[in-house]
């Protein structure tokens, strides 16, 4: 069971990276040519939440059952253990959050421009966050 939601996990991350990456880009563009915000635009990113959380939910479960997290937590001299036990899923989590103020912003956001402004700040913001805690030796 381990070694399926460790790939599940890992497989998953791939599709909420594509959804926050295209997220992002949408919410710019939609920023730069002054569009008004649609109900695709809404749905973009609700999706995008919604895999972000999924992704949240199976770390979590993952962290509790691997031996790569929480039993590694008290050995802070060693970098890989580091990564793995206390900055991924900590510097994860923050990304998460931001996501989420930026999904419950933009809905009390009146305005087009508004609403992707918030998209593209906190979004953007949750990916560079993820982007540099992905432990890349272990992922590729």
């Amino acid at each position: 069971m381990y070694e399926f939601i460790q790939k599940f996990h890992s497989g998953w991350a791939y599709i909420v990276l594509a959804l926050l990456v295209f997220t992002a880009i949408n919410a710019v563009m939609g920023l730069s040519s002054g569009r008004a915000f649609s109900a695709r635009d809404r749905k973009i990113g609700l999706f995008t939440l919604i895999a972000s959380h999924v992704q949240l939910l199976v770390g979590l479960v993952l962290y509790f059952i691997s031996p790569l997290g929480k039993a590694l937590l008290g050995d802070m001299s060693n970098a890989e253990a580091r990564l793995t036990s206390l900055e991924h899923p900590l510097t994860n989590i923050i990304a998460i959050v931001l996501i989420t103020v930026g999904w419950s912003t933009h809905k009390k956001a009146t305005e087009s421009g508004v609403k992707f402004k918030k998209f593209a700040i906190f979004y953007t913001l949750g990916l560079v966050l993820i982007l540099s805690r992905i432990p890349w030796k272990l992922w590729l």
